[in-house]
């Protein structure tokens, strides 16, 4: 995940991001004769989340293309847990075979080291990384008819009221829970973060108010916001969301230095062949590249993108210093 106070540099989390000429040739090139059959049954791709949020959503859409493409099934199944452990753990111990992929997203992988006090295995080292797949905002959300008409009235209300909001998000150690925590710290304030299951399950404590505001990614999100059912007080990107281009950032909304991006992707358990996962990096990048997938991703605030195993690599052990600094900055503290 790109996460950032806009004054600290993050240059090699942004560089990791970015598909070099170099970079473009290991993606497509030819992968030899163990990889030719394979799939030969189908591809199981366990998600550390509950059905509905942005990466389930987006991983669904994905394993659709690459059926497609390699002529087998690729079956999500969800083992919802706090930092999506349950679901590591599982692609940890099966066979390295290329037949059990994780879906890997910053909130599983890039900030558990640093916000769970043991792991029962390394994010670097236990798994193969096969590709990015989606990078994408966050945003803070409150019923429509909210008495907050923006950030710096709910900020305002927040400082007024200490201890007395809440402010609903998915399972702790997850992406969304943990871009509240930071927010949290920023902007100094008393709140209580209630954790859920799912997305749906938070959309639903908004509306029943049991919270005063969410922390979500923009996925289960449009449709509300397109049918006037809640408002969004800011997006976590550095930039607008071209679809909600009335939507300002957090940044420019009143909470300076901050911003969140989230990125989703797929691991495989570790020493799976090399030539597997080519195959799959291929597959996954033509299936980025494809006007359909962009589009149908671009609906769900998500920014389709591919990179190599090298990269994605990259991108995860520069997170993961990231995340340790953030954390220590904030004292966000560990489960």
């Amino acid at each position: 995940m790109l996460f950032g106070v806009l004054n600290t540099p993050m240059v090699f989390a942004q560089t990791s991001l970015q598909p070099s000429s170099a970079s473009s040739t290991s993606v497509t090139a030819p992968v030899n004769n163990l990889a030719q059959n394979y799939p030969n049954k189908p591809v199981r791709i366990v998600v550390g989340y509950g059905p509905g949020g942005t990466g389930d959503i987006t991983v669904r859409l994905v394993a659709q293309k690459l059926s497609e493409t390699l002529g087998q099934s690729f079956i999500i199944e969800n083992k919802p847990s706090a930092g999506g452990i349950v679901a590591s753990q599982a692609v940890q111990i099966a066979p390295a075979d290329g037949y059990t992929l994780n879906f890997i997203a910053a909130g599983n992988f890039a900030m558990t080291p640093s916000l769970f006090k043991s792991l029962p295995f390394d994010p670097t080292k236990d798994f193969e990384m096969v590709s990015l797949f989606g990078t994408f905002g966050f945003a803070l959300a409150v019923n429509a008819s909210s008495p907050y008409k923006d950030l710096k009235e709910f900020l305002e209300d927040a400082k007024s009221k200490p201890g007395r909001l809440f402010i609903g998000t998915i399972s702790p150690g997850s992406a969304q829970h943990l871009s509240a925590e930071l927010f949290k710290s920023m902007a100094h304030l008393d709140v209580t973060l209630v954790t859920y299951k799912t997305s749906a399950d938070v959309l639903r404590a908004l509306k029943a108010g049991d919270v005063s505001a969410i922390f979500e990614t923009l996925a289960p999100l449009m449709p509300q916001v397109k049918s006037n059912g809640v408002r969004l007080l800011g997006i976590t990107d550095e930039s607008r969301f071209v679809e909600l281009p009335d939507v300002p950032t957090m940044a420019q909304a009143g909470l300076p230095r901050y911003a969140v991006v989230g990125w989703n992707g797929l691991a495989a358990p570790k020493k799976t062949p090399r030539e597997v996962i080519l195959k799959l990096n291929q597959a996954i990048n033509e299936a980025v590249n494809s006007p359909e997938l962009k589009q149908k991703f671009a609906d769900l605030g998500v920014t389709a993108k591919g990179n190599t195993p090298e990269q994605m690599q990259s991108l995860l052990i520069n997170d993961i210093q990231w995340w340790h600094e953030v954390i220590g900055q904030f004292k966000i503290e560990k489960q």
